[in-house]
């Protein structure tokens, strides 16, 4: 039957760039972090389950808005390679994801908030403003933005 698909069924890597639009050496790379996973063939190609296209897709809609793969590896720690995901287990992903997302959401929010009370203030420049870093005593805990850095989360 047309459009039937075994749930056994293994792709090659071309097909998995084909159908996900993920370049090859991207595939590789995402093998190699342990984000998806083939077997080999007798020949030693690669060949992906069918289940790897959702963990691929996912990935990629990761990368575009901007979540690091490190990240990506952490939501999919609790997910089987080597079976196809039941719904509790991406339900158990998706909410530590979730958790993730909103602390993100959180931090940037924050960036946000205090981006635009620097630039408000007038001075234009976050190293030497009197109002978010006095006598710029921020520079004596280290470079970058202190602020920022290991606040908690409201």
């Amino acid at each position: 039957m047309e459009g039937h698909h075994e749930p056994g069924e293994l792709l090659s890597i071309g097909d998995m760039s084909r159908r996900t639009g993920v370049a090859v050496s991207a595939l590789r790379y995402y093998e190699e972090l342990g984000l998806i996973a083939s077997t080999r063939t007798a020949g030693n190609q690669r060949r992906f389950p069918r289940h790897m296209l959702r963990r691929v897709s996912l990935i990629s809609v990761a990368k575009n808005i901007g979540i690091p793969l490190d990240d990506v590896r952490e939501a999919f720690t609790s997910l089987p390679l080597d079976r196809m995901p039941s719904q509790e287990d991406w339900q158990r992903a998706s909410q530590a994801w979730k958790r993730q997302l909103e602390e993100r959401r959180q931090r940037l929010e924050r960036l946000e908030y205090e981006l635009t009370g620097c630039i408000g203030c007038g001075c234009l420049s976050m190293k030497a403003c009197r109002l978010l870093n006095p006598d710029d005593a921020l520079a004596a805990t280290g470079a970058g933005p202190r602020r920022l850095e290991g606040l908690p989360l409201d």
